[in-house]
């Protein structure tokens, strides 16, 4: 075990020149000597650094517009041996290869490159590092005699440690610089490999890879512990890369009531407002406006509204901002909030707001993954678009147009309704919705005893089929005025016969929407 091995040769070569000049220009105030190569050298040699290029030192010419420039005996070696056993160091003398005590390399942009619309495989081929992997997995296992840094962030805390050292880094400083490179280089290659096999349905196996955002106060609950992770490759315009204007710190809860939330929003292309409580929309609506399908959203459940999500797909203006700021809510999100409208709710200095920089739709990257003990569980998104005109009307009364966009929006709500779901729906609002239950009849009264006599002459949908015809019957004798199911069940035939015995229309969807 070395303690302190003090700094006389480094190499770097970074993809990312964040503070890199100022970085060694420290290290030359130590004297130390660097290699380096193309654009880093540049940089630095602009900066008026003298530096060594790499093909200088090597005597082996960069080629194949850089792929092959630090893949040579002389840095390998000299990053490789141990410095604790004298036959490596015999031999590194004797090939003429000298120590090299620091590595300062960050790799080519991957995830950055494959992060960008319309990217190519050529394009996402061309940015994956070989030599800056290689002299980091180097460095990281010879901790004991060289430093690596693949962070910018740890430029200052080297530069003081060598300053208090006489140009030294202890063997912690080292371990902790050896442990973060191997978490880097895992980041990147497993990035690689899940972009590669995302052309597969399913691979044989799967790499999941998610860099930490932060900690969270708790988890659900006060006494769990938890963080908040983005997805390696997850494109800029996916839920978790959008931005907290305003408030408070997220919650773990908040997180994801705020996921469900946007969603939900971002079936519809007209105004449209999502509120959701425990994961579940407590209301939903199109409006005229952005106001205005906000205030139906809200009238569907004003009291489970209180302390919700609110989730809006058009900048919020002032008329609707008044409208959320006479209630507490607990996180607005929305493609962004026009002058008067961040006047009026930043008022309110606990509430968290969320701009999606403009994005209205919902980013389905890669997979919906779910944890199961000791594994994990994964499928598509439940994200199909399904046409109207593929629905069979199955009873003897059709609906009218007016139910017909009804159908369309209510089938839309269900898929985020947890199963069993039931939701009421009229002039495309929610008016009661039935969450959650085990039994379809109790979410079909549940619902209606939510809206009331809102319900009467209302749409519902269901996310999977009547098994019965005792679920249909509950929901006419609510008030119910047309259903759509996806059917599928042994019993189609006795729902279908209870709908002409009541005289309502009853459309088949041909698809289930569970959400456990």
């Amino acid at each position: 075990m070395i303690d302190k091995i003090k700094i006389q040769r480094a190499i770097i070569s970074v993809s990312n020149k964040t503070g890199v000049v100022e970085f060694a220009k420290a290290l030359k105030t130590h004297g130390v000597e660097i290699l380096s190569t193309g654009g880093t050298a540049k940089a630095l040699r602009d900066a008026g650094i003298d530096v060594i290029e790499v093909s200088a030192y090597t005597g082996f010419p960069e080629m194949m517009e850089g792929r092959v420039k630090t893949l040579h005996p002389k840095i390998a070696g000299g990053i490789l041996a141990d410095r604790r056993k004298e036959d490596h160091m015999r031999q590194i003398a004797e090939a003429g290869i000298e120590p090299i005590d620091l590595v300062c390399v960050n790799l080519y942009p991957f995830a950055e490159t494959i992060a960008k619309p319309n990217v190519t495989l050529d394009e996402a081929i061309e940015n994956i590092d070989i030599g800056g992997p290689t002299m980091i997995r180097a460095a990281a296992k010879n901790f004991e005699g060289v430093a690596v840094v693949v962070n910018p962030s740890w430029y200052q805390k080297i530069i003081d440690e060598m300053k208090a050292n006489d140009g030294a880094l202890s063997r912690d400083t080292r371990f902790l610089l050896c442990k973060e490179a191997f978490k880097h280089t895992a980041l990147y290659d497993s990035t690689i490999a899940q972009y590669l096999s995302g052309e597969d349905d399913f691979p044989e196996v799967a790499v999941y890879t998610f860099e930490k955002i932060m900690n969270t106060r708790y988890g659900e609950n006060p006494h769990q512990r938890a963080a908040y992770y983005r997805q390696a490759g997850a494109p800029s315009d996916a839920f978790v890369n959008f931005k907290q204007i305003h408030g408070k710190e997220l919650s773990y809860n908040n997180i994801l009531d705020t996921d469900s939330a946007w969603s939900l929003v971002c079936e519809f292309d007209e105004p449209a407002c999502a509120i959701i409580k425990h994961n579940n929309p407590c209301g939903c609506a199109i409006g005229v406006d952005l106001a205005d399908a906000y205030q139906k959203a809200y009238e569907c459940d004003t009291v489970s509204a209180f302390g919700g999500i609110v989730a809006l797909n058009q900048m919020v203006d002032k008329a609707t901002a008044e409208k959320i700021a006479q209630i507490f809510v607990e996180v607005v999100i929305a493609p962004g909030f026009d002058q008067e409208a961040l006047d009026i709710l930043t008022k309110k200095a606990d509430l968290r707001l969320i701009d999606s920089g403009g994005v209205t739709r919902r980013s389905y990257f890669n997979r919906d993954i779910r944890r199961v003990d000791g594994g994990v569980l994964v499928q598509d998104f439940d994200n199909i678009e399904e046409s109207v005109a593929n629905w069979r009307v199955v009873s003897e009364v059709a609906p009218t147009e007016a139910q017909w966009v009804d159908m369309a929006f209510a089938w839309k709500v269900a898929k985020h309704v947890k199963s069993n779901a039931i939701i009421y729906v009229k002039d495309r609002a929610t008016v009661g919705i039935g969450a959650g239950q085990m039994s379809r009849v109790d979410s079909t009264w549940l619902g209606a005893h939510k809206g009331g006599d809102k319900v009467k002459g209302a749409v519902v949908a269901s996310d999977a089929f009547f098994p019965f015809r005792d679920g249909l019957d509950a929901a006419v004798a609510a008030g119910a005025a047309c259903i759509v199911e996806p059917g599928g069940s042994i019993r189609d035939d006795e729902v279908i016969a209870a709908a002409n015995e009541h005289g309502i229309p009853l459309v088949f969807t041909g698809k289930r929407h569970f959400r456990h």
